[in-house]
């Protein structure tokens, strides 16, 4: 179906960062003892650490979503995937990408992306989650850890150019582009061939994960079928299609392996396709009446009981528009047949505080809050909530506990940044923008505020100890970031 010429230096730099290189066998009892395959060069801790820091960096380069109803969303799809995989070694997390393109990736220790623009292109549940189970793959098997430890043999060099590569990648585009080009001395051509017979490897391993967790492992073959057929004859392929290369044989073995599987037949997944009407109305790059008009064309072909998640799209639209009643008329009946959905009880609460209803917002989500404790919609929405009602120490009771519990959560810090703020609380405020910073890798702008907020908070008191305690970890983390990218 698709035929690649020779690719570009910035290919093999998009499949490096984009795939992580996969290469996984037909099942785990065929499966290498990967375990010390890459032990050599990268340590599954030394993996985790890379993680970290790229992530550190892409918070502060790449446009993530931070939207706790579509965080949370995406969290559960993919930790039901992992428990499910074989081979697991590292925690995973799972984030969101405000990007247009079809894409995912996998970075170092579990981390892994997946663009807005994906939600478009999936039309199931199963066939979204077939991709993240791809990715997953890539991560359980070490891909990337085992391609640069192959390259290393050949040149002593090669591990920490690309290393470094990939960090520049993150931060700034073509100057890791550059430096890939200018310090590598591998075969590009050969790196692609590796990483395409990888992609079969990672598809077979997706696949039986899929099949674990209860999708349809079918999925994979009709995304890839449609994929390749959609961009048959156009010269400008998406970022999933050059970093994840499609040829007829991948495709032919992915369907082969997915046949091996009874079929499933799910009914349509409401979180899903709630998921998908949200990036529509706010994530994937279009103009309100574009969103509307969306919603308007697929409300016509849907099947009537998909109707629901199609109307709350359009609910979020016309609140986003300020317009009010529209919206309540089409959530206010999704919120009565369903009082614990937390998609309706998100909008339901943006509705209420818009419209200055303080306390009815606050009074649902407290009630929801009985029933799922746990859940960081329903934390962060009743946070906010107390905030605009000026109930400032009840919303920072609540953060602080958050914030201990998820420490990289942007939206907690920044929640309590806003409280502090209002409270003229400049030490509590400070400390918060402090660990935004560190969250970015912007070590000295975390320092400062820290360093800062012990000046000003009251000599001898628990909050400067707690802020001079906090100065001395940030110093060790930045020594320690520093330290790894120096190694580069």
């Amino acid at each position: 179906m698709f035929q690649f010429a020779k690719a570009p230096t910035y290919l093999l730099l998009s499949a490096l960062l984009s795939t992580s290189l996969p290469a996984i066998a037909n099942n785990a009892s065929s499966l290498p003892d990967i375990g010390t395959t890459a032990a050599s060069t990268l340590t599954i801790d030394k993996e985790i650490e890379y993680g970290e820091m790229y992530m550190r960096i892409m918070r502060a380069s790449r446009p993530i979503i931070n939207d706790p109803v579509l965080s949370e969303y995406i969290q559960d799809l993919g930790h039901k995937l992992v428990a499910n995989a074989d081979g697991v070694k590292t925690p995973f997390d799972f984030f969101l990408i405000k990007n247009y393109e079809i894409n995912a990736f996998a970075l170092f220790g579990g981390n892994i992306g997946v663009h807005s623009g994906l939600f478009l292109h999936a039309k199931t549940e199963s066939e979204l989650a077939s991709v993240i189970a791809h990715e997953i793959a890539h991560v359980t098997q070490r891909h990337l850890a085992r391609t640069l430890e192959d390259q290393a043999k050949k040149n002593p060099a090669t591990m920490a150019a690309m290393l470094g590569s990939l960090l520049l990648v993150i931060a700034a585009p073509e100057a890791g582009i550059a430096a890939l080009h200018a310090t590598t001395a591998i075969s590009i051509q050969g790196m692609l061939n590796h990483t395409r017979s990888n992609e079969k490897e990672a598809d077979r391993i997706g696949i039986s994960t899929l099949a674990k967790a209860g999708f349809n492992p079918q999925a994979m073959p009709h995304f890839f079928e449609r994929l390749a057929e959609q961009y048959r004859y156009t010269t400008k392929l998406p970022p999933m299609l050059l970093s994840h290369p499609l040829p007829e044989s991948r495709i032919t073995d992915s369907r082969l392996r997915a046949n091996n599987y009874s079929v499933v037949r799910l009914p349509p997944s409401e979180h899903y396709l709630l998921a998908k009407s949200r990036m529509v109305a706010r994530y994937v790059g279009f103009s309100q009446t574009s969103a509307l008009n969306w919603f308007n064309t697929e409300l016509k072909k849907a099947p009537a009981n998909q109707h629901k998640e199609l109307n709350y799209g359009k609910s979020l639209v016309y609140i986003d528009k300020g317009q009010y009643v529209k919206a309540q008329q089409l959530l206010l009946p999704l919120l009565t047949a369903e009082p614990n959905n937390l998609f309706y009880i998100d909008a339901a609460t943006d509705l209420n505080l818009y419209k200055k209803q303080y306390d009815k917002a606050i009074t649902r989500l407290e009630n929801a809050l009985q029933y799922q404790p746990e859940s960081s919609v329903l934390q962060l929405n009743l946070a906010n909530a107390l905030l605009e009602a000026k109930r400032y120490q009840q919303s920072i009771n609540i953060l602080t506990r958050y914030s201990y519990q998820q420490p990289n959560d942007i939206n907690g810090w920044a929640l309590l940044a806003q409280n502090y703020a209002k409270q003229n609380k400049r030490d509590g405020e400070l400390a918060a923008m402090g660990e935004l910073a560190a969250l970015r890798a912007q070590w000295g702008l975390a320092i400062s505020n820290y360093t800062q907020a012990a000046q000003r908070a009251k000599l001898g008191s628990l909050d400067q100890a707690r802020y001079d305690a906090r100065l001395d970890q940030l110093r060790l983390q930045q020594a320690k970031f520093e330290a790894l990218r120096s190694s580069f």
